[in-house]
């Protein structure tokens, strides 16, 4: 059987109860019978169905992605209360009282930097809590011994990044 043999009509199959929509292709042979090929492509319920299916994966990679993300600040403001609190201690081990201000450590060299808090994204929010006064000497300058978040945010037990300590 040869090409010049066969000719094709393009025709939307529009018969029948179970209208589908679909294109298919008419073909008469050398025999003269009409034989009917399906032409390539989806449906539009296949399609949404597909879009469907990608839709809930990017939604529960989204979740996923933000659940990271905050595990991953939560352990960088547990490193960095680490560190200042650690620097405060160092500080009064040997000055043998504490800062009056978070910028006296990095002054004298007991932090590079001051952190950002991950929390709120500033440098300016960590809060300080100042030593209780001496008996012996109430009217001595009190110094900061702890430092914490300043985020009003809580973690997934309920606690407030406040109240955090290392």
């Amino acid at each position: 059987m040869k090409n010049r043999d066969l000719f094709f009509e393009s025709v939307k199959d529009l018969e029948g109860p179970g209208f589908s929509g679909r294109r298919f292709q008419h073909f008469h042979g050398v025999s003269g019978m009409c034989h009917r090929v399906r032409q390539r492509g989806f449906t539009l319920l296949e399609l949404l169905t597909v879009m469907t299916i990608l839709a809930l994966l990017a939604t529960v990679g989204l979740v996923g992605y933000r659940h990271h993300t905050r595990a991953a600040r939560e352990a960088v403001l547990k490193e960095d209360l680490f560190q200042l609190n650690h620097a405060l201690e160092q500080y009064m081990a040997d000055k043998g009282k504490y800062p009056s201000d978070i910028a006296t450590l990095r002054e004298v060299g007991y932090l590079r930097e001051i952190p950002v808090d991950p929390m709120t994204d500033s440098k300016d929010t960590w809060v300080t809590e100042l030593e209780p006064p001496d008996p012996d000497n109430p009217e001595s300058e009190r110094g900061i011994f702890r430092i914490r978040s300043g985020s009003e945010e809580k973690d997934d037990n309920g606690v407030p990044y406040k109240d955090w300590s290392y």
